[in-house]
């Protein structure tokens, strides 16, 4: 019985909505989080109301020391009332882009086992934060969705772009193929881009490599940092990922499980929806390897192979490049 009431206690703490007070700039921001929320998720949140990124935020509490400076620590960790105070010192960076350089490279994209990447993604609690997000989340459409089309979303670093080496001018750190390999895919598919970063480093990089205004291909939408949700894995803690389920709820006419795939070269971004996700090989180094990239030239045969199926979500993605259009009429004709 004791046991049972301190579970429920804790469910309360975690699952109670914090309104909180914001003190920046000489004005005051209200906030509202949750007790299963980390503090990355309250700097994004944060984030959407001054427009200071949360790498250059900077958060104060005297009562509780340091321990705003703890990115993966949960609020519910935190003796945090709601209608409390804080302070944050930051800069918007209205007049200049902060390239993502700054922020740490992640090396180690490490393999969740099968049974603890079903764990998250049948979670309640992220469940619950997915809800919050679609609530939150606004998309933008840059283009209209077009009925029939499935859905192919993008990430941009060491995706489409090698965003740490240094060129005079940013299309020499383009992956090669790029247009042609969007032209191809937009036969068959709405592309959207989702990057961790910023929406003003998104909209740069896209504008710069020539992708928002190209004349054979249209944007649908473009998503930042602040779609992503935080979620805990029992080996390697707490982590952001990329939800494909805040688009689905945003546009269910259109795009669900069956026909929509994600490419990125972190896997763990499609942690809420593996089965729709498809692991980039990251272009690096740009400079010594423009000229021997393939992956989007092999990538659009694939898309293109597949296109015709009715389930995308049936698909071993991991075996992408073994895939042969006899898979397709096998597939079909099943």
């Amino acid at each position: 019985m004791a046991a049972d009431a301190a579970a429920t206690a804790s469910s309360s703490v975690t699952e109670e909505e914090l309104t909180l007070t914001v003190k920046w700039s000489g004005k005051e921001y209200t906030v509202r989080v949750c007790g299963d929320d980390s503090v990355a998720e309250l700097k994004r949140r944060i984030c959407e109301v001054t427009n200071v990124l949360p790498q250059r935020q900077k958060l104060l509490y005297p009562k509780i020391g340091n321990k705003l400076s703890d990115d993966s620590l949960l609020l519910s960790q935190i003796p945090l009332k709601s209608s409390l105070k804080m302070t944050m010192i930051g800069t918007v960076e209205d007049d200049i882009i902060v390239d993502p350089v700054e922020a740490p490279e992640i090396i180690d994209d490490f393999e969740l086992g099968q049974d603890e990447a079903v764990d998250i993604k049948d979670k309640e609690v992220n469940k619950q934060k997915l809800k919050r997000r679609i609530d939150q989340y606004k998309i933008e459409l840059k283009a209209p969705c077009r009925k029939g089309k499935k859905l192919l979303v993008l990430d941009i670093d060491y995706t489409l772009f090698d965003h740490r080496s240094s060129a005079e001018n940013p299309l020499q750190l383009m992956r090669p193929y790029l247009h042609e390999f969007l032209t191809a895919a937009y036969a068959e598919y709405d592309i959207m881009i989702w990057s961790a970063t910023s929406m003003k480093w998104v909209e740069l990089k896209m504008g710069q490599l020539g992708v928002l205004n190209n004349p054979n291909y249209k944007i649908t939408a473009l998503l930042d940092h602040l779609a992503m949700i935080t979620v805990q894995s029992d080996s390697r803690g707490l982590f952001d990922c990329k939800p494909l389920g805040l688009i689905w709820a945003k546009f269910p006419e259109f795009y669900s499980s069956k026909n929509t795939i994600m490419f990125d070269d972190l896997r763990r971004n499609f942690v809420m929806n593996p089965q729709n996700g498809l692991t980039i090989k990251p272009f690096r180094k740009a400079h010594a390897n423009r000229d021997t990239d393939q992956e989007l030239v092999k990538l659009t045969r694939y898309l293109l192979a597949i296109a015709e199926l009715d389930d995308l979500s049936t698909l071993d993605h991991s075996n992408w490049q073994l895939f042969t259009d006899d898979n397709v009429k096998r597939r079909r004709h099943a």
